[in-house]
Formats: structure tokens, C-alpha cells, sequence
């Protein structure tokens, strides 16, 4: 697993502080951060692959600093957003997958390889030539899943992708994490995602108010939100 570390984090939108002298050390398979509206766990989850970076202090992946080594580190930790349409580019699903690589050292028979494992291990075999507009809103979160999962980044970070899915869909995007060897960072409101991770954040107010096993801390949150 990799080694990730804040050292002193804060981050503020203009005068707006979202964080605040955050000190941790995430090393775990599977970990979990939920927290109220505005609390701040998009921003700490954002600032692992460097899409926001601290205003104070700093963030390490491995010990690459991720205001420094930025690319370095978005090779190693791959992201997933909310929304599959915000990362969905190309006409085709074969294609989208695809378009990762671009910038990859692969061979041409090298990356139609990979492409096709990986339409085969998020259940989209069926599917490469289909348009990606026309696919179902789980599909599409497995689409933006696959075409982060083709670079073969050593973490995976996932802000609340379950939150556009209907429950089968949730079960299926449970399963597929389930399965993962990477190393997996989920924010969710989806609180039964995290049963089987071994650690969970709560994050309020900007700070990391719990952290600890998942039933502890869904507890604390739980009495958080009352």
C-alpha cells in the first residue's frame, strides 16, 4: 500500500477555511472519510492526487510531494468523481478507455491489450463499441471507474460515487471496489459501502474529528449528524 501523508494541512477557498492542521498518515487497503455537507472531506480527498493542493503545510505520496511532483503522483492515485459525465470524453466506450493512454509508452498492441482486460473485469466486454451517452448510469460509473483503472494507478480515490446510483447499482460499484488489489480511498454518505474497510474518517468543520474502525466511527458520525 502506499504512503500517504499530510503533514499540517490546511486549504481555505479565498477566505474561506475548509481545512485546518490536518496530520495524517493513510497506509490502510480500504478507508472510508464521510462528514456533513461542507465539512471538508471532498477537499482532503481532492488534495491526494494534487486536484487541490494545501494552502499550508503538505501532502506526500510515497514521499513525492504533490505541489512538486504533481504528475509523479497523479500516476500513482487515480480519481473518480461524483458525476461519471464529468470524466466520460470519447464518443465510445472502447474508445474512452482508450484515450488514457495517450500518453503511455504502450505499443498500439499493447494498449488494445489492456483495454480489453479491463472491459472484461468492470463488465463493459459487451459494450466497447456502444455509445457512452447511451449508457446506463451504472455503466457510466464503471466506465469512468475502467478508464482510471487502465493506467493501473497504485490508489484509487472515489468522491461519493455511489450518490447518482440506484441500489443495485451501489451493489455492483461495492463489489467492484471489493475486488480491487489497489489501495481504495472512498468518500461516501453511503455508509453500508464502508462495512468492510478497516479504517473511516469523519471530517467536520474542517478538521478530522474521528478516525478509527468503521463501526466506531459511522457511531460517532451518526451522533454527529442527531
Amino acid at each position: 500500500m502506499s504512503d500517504i501523508r499530510f503533514h499540517g494541512v490546511s486549504h481555505s477557498y479565498g477566505e474561506r477555511s475548509v481545512l485546518a492542521g490536518v496530520d495524517l498518515t493513510l497506509s490502510e487497503h480500504r478507508i472510508g472519510i464521510v462528514g456533513p455537507n461542507g465539512g471538508g472531506k471532498s477537499t482532503l480527498a481532492r488534495l491526494i492526487n494534487g486536484l487541490v493542493l494545501p494552502s499550508a503545510g503538505s501532502v506526500t505520496v510515497d514521499d513525492l510531494d504533490t505541489a512538486r511532483r504533481g504528475r509523479q503522483v497523479r500516476k500513482k492515485v487515480g480519481f473518480v468523481f461524483t458525476d461519471p459525465n464529468h470524466q466520460i470524453i470519447m464518443p465510445t466506450v472502447a474508445e474512452d478507455i482508450r484515450f488514457s493512454l495517450r500518453r503511455s509508452s504502450l505499443s498500439t498492441t499493447e494498449r488494445a491489450e489492456r483495454v480489453t482486460r479491463v472491459l472484461e473485469q468492470f463488465g463493459l466486454a459487451g459494450h466497447a463499441d456502444h455509445p457512452t451517452h447511451l449508457l446506463s448510469g451504472g455503466q457510466k460509473q464503471l466506465l469512468a471507474l475502467a478508464a482510471v483503472m487502465v493506467t493501473e494507478p497504485e490508489v484509487l480515490v472515489a468522491d461519493e460515487p455511489t450518490t447518482l446510483l440506484d441500489l443495485r447499482n451501489t451493489r455492483v460499484i461495492a463489489e467492484t471496489f471489493a475486488r480491487l488489489p489497489q489501495q481504495v480511498i472512498v468518500v461516501t454518505h453511503h455508509l453500508a459501502l464502508l462495512d468492510s474497510f478497516e479504517r473511516v474518517l469523519v471530517v467536520d468543520e474542517g478538521r478530522v474529528v474521528a478516525d478509527g474502525a468503521p463501526s466506531a466511527s459511522i457511531d460517532f458520525y451518526r451522533n454527529l449528524v442527531r
